[in-house]
């Protein structure tokens, strides 16, 4: 039978049902107000009923919904009015209006292989597979077209949202009541499985999972994998916590070493983390359509699908309210420093990160922020030379980031980065940067070593002096490493693994205590 596309619009009334096998092909064209009828030759008489298969969280392990709203977010975050407008009107409109993604994508999405498994067997079986969804027509179609695997589909449009009793009551209207099977995931699909022949589920919550065996005792339950505390970790960066070490940094440079300055510094730390996790997820969620075209951030659990997009837009919520609520432990103040980082880094996700040059600097700023925090926690004055130190290095490291990720590109063949305004072209003036602003860090370090305070805070501040080649060590290697594309992309995360980081940072420890 030719390819059919079975849309969410009213077939014209008929007698009866028709099954499968006997419908004449129907083509919806753009413009028309009516459904053109082609007659074809009709085929055998099908022996097994159609299968069915839901979309969101079966086919695909994610959520377009979610996914069209966050990338509209991400190039126009003053699209979120245009969005509560249209959910004002149902959710079939904010579907509609998130329809035409310019970064959709859909051989970049996470297809599960155990449906796509299936739907081969029922094919070589020689049975009709059709894909029944709520997302959007014209997402729908997209994925239909790239798979061509389906002998039609159905799905929502501007006016009609194709989930629950709608999309049963539509399927019965093709294929009759008990005529299909049908593939499904969540609470949405329990009405759909009721009128099956056949109710197969995979990834269903454990809620879904016991009304489905009330309501079908014979469903059977496809494999998946499913998240552990590891994959949970990977999507909070816990290893990226190690960055928040900069929040004791005061705390040490003023030789602060009370049970209660440590306690709030303990705090602020774990605040700084909570928040920082919140904000990693919403980065993320922005960059879904980036993340999965990434060597290595297509790894990542949510471009991955590891872990549902709804579970990581329920967690920012609750993980920035508990940064608060440990926040609010320390001070006010530490508070008020807390929300300007919540701040700053929701405008680098949405906005700065995608602005040339700014973007690092605002890195470098996050990165200052966070020993601001730590000053403000413990209560002492934060250096000026320690602030200014703290720009310089991070911004190296923020250019080194950059320079990692344009090399790769570059010995890709790929095009300019779109997320970012750069050009490959850029990779030399990159580096340059880096290492100026690398090197502009230790000749900070040695004006503040013949600064007169030292000598109030250092018993021998001579031993400082071996700390400057330490450092010009470590940003050259990093560099020269960056350049041999054996640097991994986050210059930090690097350095927490590198043994030569590892061993220099500790020599370089080594030498502050000596000197105090």
């Amino acid at each position: 039978m030719a390819q059919s596309e079975l849309k969410s619009q009213t077939l014209p009334h008929r007698s009866r049902t028709l099954r499968p096998h006997e419908r004449p092909e129907r083509r919806y064209e753009k413009g028309e107000a009516h459904w053109t009828t082609l007659e074809i030759e009709t085929p055998r008489q099908e022996t097994s009923p159609p299968l069915v298969v839901d979309l969101d969280g079966t086919l695909i392990a994610s959520d377009l919904l979610i996914e069209t709203a966050f990338s509209e977010l991400g190039r126009r975050p003053q699209s979120v009015f245009d969005m509560l407008t249209a959910l004002s009107h149902g959710k079939a409109a904010l579907k509609h209006r998130l329809s035409e993604p310019v970064d959709f994508d859909p051989g970049t999405l996470p297809y599960d292989p155990e449906v796509l498994s299936l739907i081969r067997q029922a094919r070589a079986a020689g049975r009709p597979v059709y894909l029944a969804s709520a997302s959007h027509e014209r997402l729908v179609r997209s994925i239909a077209d790239h798979l061509g695997l389906f002998t039609g589909w159905f799905a929502s449009n501007e006016t009609t949202n194709l989930a629950g009793h709608r999309k049963a009551q539509k399927l019965v209207e093709a294929f009759g009541e008990r005529g299909f099977d049908y593939i499904g995931n969540d609470a949405a699909d329990l009405p759909v499985w009721e009128k099956a022949a056949k109710s197969i589920a995979i990834r269903t919550p454990a809620g879904v999972r016991r009304r489905l065996a009330r309501q079908c005792p014979d469903a059977e339950h496809l494999n998946h994998e499913r998240p552990t505390w590891r994959t949970w970790a990977r999507m909070l960066r816990v290893h990226q916590y190690a960055k928040n070490v900069l929040i004791f940094l005061p705390l040490l440079a003023a030789h602060l070493f009370t049970l209660e300055a440590i306690t709030q510094a303990v705090l602020a730390f774990i605040a700084f983390s909570l928040c920082a996790s919140s904000i990693y997820i919403l980065n993320d969620l922005v960059d879904l359509q980036d993340d999965r075209g990434h060597r290595s951030k297509c790894r990542r659990p949510l471009p991955s699908g590891a872990i549902p997009l709804m579970h990581g837009v329920i967690a920012i919520p609750i993980l920035f309210l508990a940064a608060l609520a440990v926040g609010s432990l320390v001070s006010l103040q530490f508070l008020g420093v807390l929300l300007g980082y919540f701040a700053l880094t929701t405008a680098y996700s949405f906005v700065l990160k995608r602005m040339m040059v700014v973007d690092v600097i605002t890195l470098a700023g996050l990165y200052s922020v966070r020993v601001v925090g730590g000053a403000v926690a413990v209560s002492v004055l934060v250096s000026e030379w320690l602030i200014a130190f703290s720009m310089m290095i991070f911004m190296s490291l923020a250019l080194i980031k950059r320079y990692v990720e344009l090399a790769a590109r570059r010995d890709a063949n790929l095009p300019d980065p779109t997320s970012r305004d750069y050009k490959n072209s850029d990779l030399d003036i990159v580096a340059a940067l880096a290492a100026a602003a690398g090197f502009n860090a230790v000749t900070i370090l040695a004006l503040y070593i013949s600064s007169d305070s030292v000598n109030e805070l250092y018993s021998r501040p001579q031993l400082l002096w071996l700390v400057g080649p330490l450092l010009m060590f470590w940003i050259a290697r990093a560099l020269m490493l960056a350049g041999r594309r054996i640097m991994d992309d986050d210059p930090v995360v690097f350095a927490l693994k590198d043994r030569g980081s590892l061993l220099t940072v500790a020599a370089a420890v080594a030498l502050i205590m000596a000197a105090v």
